[in-house]
């Protein structure tokens, strides 16, 4: 098991590169090495791949802004019979 997340502010080009990359890498269907607040981790996505994509606006009466946001999601199963067998490979 576990969990790794990073949040940063980036700029629009910054970001397109990050998700090139990350396509790039799903695409030439090896393992995707993901950069994850400066620890790198190693995923080997198995097929099929559930794709998520969500929209969203929070805005409420007597607000001057509104929070839009984009997520996406990708999730796979793979085979697992211990916890070792199902823990990220995280390359510190």
């Amino acid at each position: 098991m576990g969990e790794l997340e990073t949040e940063a502010q980036k700029t629009r080009a910054e970001i397109a590169t990050s998700l090139r990359d990350l396509a790039d890498q799903l695409d030439s269907g090896g393992d995707v090495t993901l950069d994850v607040g400066g620890t790198g981790v190693q995923v080997d996505p198995t097929e099929p791949v559930t794709y998520k994509l969500e929209a969203e606006s929070d805005w409420s009466e007597g607000d001057t802004e509104a929070k839009q946001s984009i997520e996406f999601e990708l999730v796979w199963w793979r085979e697992a019979a211990t916890a070792a067998d199902a823990a990220l490979d995280i390359q510190e």
